[in-house]
């Protein structure tokens, strides 16, 4: 018996089974969310150089590009979970919308700026598009979701020749009201998709698995951004000193290259415990039952992730904007910095706690969070020196993280008992 994984070129697009045991992530899917990361790096790393710079409305340039890496991701990930054939066609259509994401992730630059970029645009089409004969063939395999398959087609393409028309407008404004109607616009494919020809056949736990898998690959991304970070502090005084004699300025004369100080090192621990306490929070309870729950708060849960995934790529953009802060190469205040930290990590925290609380239906369970919120917010006001801020947002959530298991351990002992 052969061991190659024999893959035929076209099989039937029929509905898998959303009951079907021990369902997880395919190798095809891991690889996907691989690639997209790629672009959310560009994304960070561009919010990164803004922040540093003081050019604040870089904030604004990566909510745009995030909202179409995250919809492109999210898009796929559900109908995956419904629909994944693995035929020969579906795993190159799948490619397609991995190349698409690496041609967004190159003109993600040019987006921050000047408003627009082709390079997107393009990228985004060709995402959207694969998505488009994917429904279509849907809509041939699948007869009693032909009605929906069909709704999301038309609306896609619908949708993205308005995105490829706005490339002739000009002026913030313009483009700004612009993007906002067309967001609306993709948002509401979906729902009129699924309530105007019945939702499709999701798996929970393949959706659950696959929404944290992609917050530990993002994840990944802030610890990788922090690291190089670091690691081009570290380089600096090397670099100098081969360069003396040869018109450059040695380090203690340019600003940087100081090597591994007292501040680098309380930044790196208050990093940890930050990127540690996200995971931990992020997994302290399963999220099937949060999906489970009806329709409506499978919508929120699906919708309020783009929330958590920003705000963790966020965290990625302030931690390295922190080393610059400390390297005396930011213009940027340490406030502001320790506030650009503070606030994806509220927003993490807060959207958590809310689905939660929705899905328990006790308002109560929130508070830890809410006082986390406050507690880093403050923290960040008090524009306090910028290792020390950081160590500080780092142990307030640390400290989240042991009220949870204080939490945890009673409740465990109350069950025993």
């Amino acid at each position: 018996m052969s061991a190659l994984n024999l893959i035929p070129l076209v099989r039937r697009m029929g509905p898998r089974d959303p009951h079907e045991a021990h369902r997880v992530a395919s190798p095809l899917e891991l690889f996907f969310d691989l690639v997209f990361v790629v672009a959310i790096a560009s994304a960070a790393a561009e919010l990164h150089h803004g922040l540093s710079a003081a050019h604040y409305e870089a904030i604004l340039g990566f909510s745009l590009v995030f909202f179409a890496i995250w919809w492109a991701w999210m898009n796929y990930a559900w109908f995956a979970s419904a629909y994944d054939c693995d035929d020969v066609v579906y795993r190159l259509l799948t490619f397609a919308i991995m190349a698409g994401s690496l041609l967004l992730a190159a003109g993600v630059p040019d987006l921050f700026d000047d408003g627009q970029s082709i390079a997107v645009v393009t990228g985004y089409a060709v995402m959207r598009l694969a998505m488009v004969a994917l429904w279509l063939r849907v809509a041939r395999g699948d007869t009693p979701h032909r009605t929906t398959a069909m709704t999301y087609a038309v609306g896609i393409t619908v949708v993205q020749v308005l995105w490829i028309a706005r490339l002739a407008l000009h002026g913030d404004g313009v483009l700004y009201a612009t993007f906002g109607l067309l967001v609306l616009a993709e948002v509401a494919v979906p729902v009129v998709a699924e309530q105007r020809g019945g939702a499709t056949p999701f798996h929970p736990h393949h959706i659950a698995e696959r929404y944290g898998l992609f917050t530990i690959i993002v994840l990944g991304e802030v610890i990788l951004a922090s690291v190089q970070a670091i690691q081009g502090v570290l380089a600096e005084p090397a670099a100098a000193g081969s360069n003396a004699g040869h018109g450059v300025l040695p380090a203690a004369e340019g600003g940087g290259g100081s090597g591994l100080t007292p501040g680098l090192v309380l930044l790196a621990v208050g990093g940890l415990l930050i990127v540690f306490s996200l995971w931990w929070l992020y997994f302290k309870r399963d999220h099937v039952d949060l999906i489970g729950q009806g329709r409506t708060m499978t919508w929120v849960y699906s919708y309020a992730h783009v929330l958590v995934f920003a705000a963790v790529a966020a965290v990625g953009a302030g931690l390295a904007a922190a080393v610059d802060v400390v390297q005396h190469d930011a213009v940027a205040s340490s406030r502001a910095i320790a506030f650009a930290l503070a606030v994806p990590v509220a927003v993490y925290a807060l959207v958590l706690a809310a689905l939660h609380a929705a899905a328990d239906r006790d308002p109560r369970t929130a508070v830890p969070a809410v006082a986390l919120s406050v507690a880093v917010l403050l923290v960040a006001a008090l524009g306090l020196d910028m290792p020390l801020a950081v160590l500080l947002i780092g142990l307030a959530m640390a400290g989240a993280v042991a009220q949870h298991v204080v939490v945890a351990q009673r409740r465990l002992a109350g069950a025993a008992t």
